[in-house]
């Protein structure tokens, strides 16, 4: 770079995932640069690949220099204090730290990766600031939306929604937010309001209102059609929320995000991820934007005319007690009719899943990178249901079983609660096996196929194995199944096939998982999951539960003996473990309400 050249700093904030839009993004951002300044960009990241890096580096000009910032370090101090909602992660929030952590800058541009830059992003830096906070255009998504009009004025609380800004696109004041103490309001105010619409774009507009200077849609301008400005005239396009080219078709300026992208090294790859977005993909987006719309009407009806947020937190747990006390009563009904397993709730409607729609090896690049991603997401979920004690373990029986397990193995579980499939992964970590082996979790296919928000993402995404109602789809599962437990892995089963919430007997047991550890010669180890109160009453007005996670004895297939024969004895030994554990725990025998038809009288059967 030429010294003599006025520095114009860009910040970014991506993973592995969104590198290939950051290509884009650079393309044209470098193409419509100008050789009278020198671009520093800086990209913010917790998790970038050296393969990535590299790629991104290559995009160094005279006058552009590119560096990777890892902000592990510093997202940890105020990592617990951060949330969000959907697949977002917490890199969003690296914009609002800007001000702290470069104090030798008085002036920043930040920027979203899923934008193209028309324009030379010089003449945004170069707009008068005063002092103002911030620079940034208005949201189209916001202006175009009754409902997100309300949410931005009644909870928000900007003056008008016209002047609720977009924070994709941001010039960033940072001599005045230092001077404002931006950051320490930012965090107090945190702590006191939650925004669950935009998260940090809410907290920006609420700790700006008043100091933002609001630029012309023309710098971040989104495929919606206002008709307010001309195509000529657009500086830069952000395809915001589910605007997405590299998943969709006939977007509104998508040739500008391909024109840039075939100049990429990551053309090919940005091409198969379009081509793999499934249809259950993107009825996930539109799910997705009606909880958002849903959300904000929420939040809206919340509030009253001093426009401060106010919740009726005992109605909300009068009605989650409701349901709970009625799914109690489904399952004392089921147990009396001897039925075992069906749910209790609800599942998602099942889309049937053909062999195209899931990868369940993880083999194409795109799932690669999905599942990796998802597996950190999920760790950090699991860490916060710990620290927040939404899933409480008491004590840990016999993890020695687990750990001297070297082959393969299928994992039997009691299956009560949704967070079940954490308690077992937080198990396995426990034993270090993590290290050399992964966990696998049998799923339902409704709920890959169909279930809604976070939960639906780690569904499709965190080594998850889909039961399908088709055929095809099943011996792609079976070959799977088959290479895991030849890897050495294991593999998570629920044998109950039913979720039934607390219950705390072990139900009678289907022969799946037994038939599946005959067939590869691999042990099943024996998990149940036995639970107490705790002191802690959760938002259903139930006390949460304490668990004592019991691992016992690995039971291992007679090679002497055929696959019907083995399936048996495997699944009754396993029954007999967990009917002891429940005994022993609980200091009561394992008995069944269920009505014998013959004498017309409820009795107690015994197994």
């Amino acid at each position: 770079m030429e010294n003599n050249l006025k520095v114009i700093p860009i910040f970014f904030a991506v993973d592995d995932i969104y590198t290939p839009c950051l290509a884009v993004t650079l393309q044209s951002l470098i193409e419509n640069s100008s050789k009278n300044y020198c671009y520093s960009i800086k990209i913010l990241y917790t998790n970038i690949s050296e393969e990535n890096k590299q790629k991104i580096l290559k995009y160094e000009r005279e006058n552009v220099k590119i560096e990777f910032v890892d902000l592990n370090y510093y997202i940890e101090e105020v990592k617990d204090k951060l949330y969000t909602r959907d697949y977002y992660t917490k890199t969003t929030y690296f914009r609002l730290f800007l001000p702290n952590l470069y104090p030798q800058y008085d002036k920043v541009i930040y920027l979203d990766s899923d934008i193209v830059v028309l324009g030379d992003i010089a003449e945004l830096y170069n707009t008068e600031l005063g002092d103002n906070l911030v620079a940034a255009a208005p949201d189209d998504v916001i202006r175009t939306i009754p409902v997100f009009r309300e949410y931005a004025e009644k909870v928000v609380g900007v003056s008008d929604y016209r002047r609720y800004f977009n924070a994709g696109v941001l010039l960033m004041n940072l001599d005045e937010l230092r001077k404002f103490k931006f950051q320490e309001k930012f965090l107090y105010l945190l702590g006191t309001v939650k925004f669950s619409v935009a998260q940090d774009q809410d907290y920006l507009n609420r700790l700006c209102k008043g100091r933002a200077k609001i630029l012309s849609v023309a710098w971040d301008r989104m495929p919606i059609d206002t008709k307010e400005i001309e195509e000529k005239d657009i500086k830069l396009i952000h395809y915001n929320l589910g605007s997405k080219p590299w998943h969709y078709d006939n977007i509104l300026y998508e040739k500008y995000f391909w024109q840039y992208a075939e100049k990429t090294e990551y053309y090919n790859i940005i091409k198969k991820m379009k081509e793999d977005y499934s249809d259950e993909e993107k009825f996930r987006d539109k799910e997705q934007f009606n909880n958002l719309k849903a959300l904000a009407q929420k939040e809206c009806d919340c509030v009253g005319e001093d426009r401060q947020l106010r919740r009726n937190v005992d109605e909300f747990t009068a009605r989650k007690a409701q349901d709970r006390l009625e799914v109690l009563e489904k399952i004392k009904k089921l147990e009396e009719d001897g039925i075992f397993d069906v749910d209790v709730e609800d599942d998602p409607e099942t889309i049937p899943l053909t062999p195209d729609d899931v990868d369940y090896l993880k083999e194409k690049r795109y799932s690669k990178l999905k599942n990796k991603f998802a597996n950190r997401m999920g760790l950090k979920f699991l860490n916060d249901l710990l620290k927040d004690n939404k899933l409480i373990i008491k004590k840990i029986n016999g993890i020695e079983n687990l750990k001297k397990v070297e082959s393969g193995a299928m994992i039997t579980c009691n299956h009560f609660n949704p967070y079940d499939s954490f308690a077992i992964e937080k198990v396995f970590r426990e034993a270090g096996m993590d290290k050399n082996k992964k966990l696998y979790k049998v799923i339902r296919e409704g709920n890959y196929t169909n279930f809604p928000g976070l939960y639906g993402f780690f569904f499709r995404n965190c080594d998850t194995l889909p039961l399908s109602s088709s055929k095809r789809t099943m011996i792609k599962f079976m070959e799977a199944v088959d290479t895991i437990l030849e890897r050495k892995d294991f593999i998570l089963i629920y044998p109950e096939q039913s979720m039934w919430w607390n219950y705390r007997k072990p139900k009678p047991l289907k022969p799946g998982a037994f038939k599946l550890a005959t067939r590869n010669n691999v042990p099943i180890i024996p998990i149940f999951i036995t639970m107490e109160d705790s002191t802690i009453i959760g938002e259903d007005g139930f006390p949460i539960q304490e668990y004592t996670i019991n691992i016992e004895q690995p039971i291992y297939p007679d090679k002497n003996l055929g696959e019907k024969e083995n399936t048996n004895i495997m699944r009754d030994k396993n029954f007999e473990v967990w009917k002891k554990i429940y005994e022993d725990f609980y200091q009561i025998p394992l008995e069944y309400t269920t009505i014998q038809e013959e004498n017309n009288s409820e009795t107690v059967k015994n197994f």
